[in-house]
């Protein structure tokens, strides 16, 4: 499991407000969030049925 190691800043009661990561840690974060994406996507996508080339060009060429 990845190993998080948070930096906090408190406000004047001492009540956390924000967390500081450290730039690693930040894009292994960012990165596990968008292969979940992705995969959420793509499982929804299952139930598509595929274009036929025609059609794909067609929706392409709306982009």
């Amino acid at each position: 499991m990845l190993d998080i190691k948070p930096q906090y800043i408190v406000s004047d009661d001492n009540e956390p407000v924000s967390v500081i990561l450290d730039i690693q840690t930040f894009h292994k974060i960012e990165a596990f969030i968008e292969d979940y994406g992705l995969d959420r996507f793509m499982d929804e996508a299952d139930d598509d049925e595929p274009l036929s080339l025609s059609e794909a060009r067609n929706y392409y060429a709306t982009l």
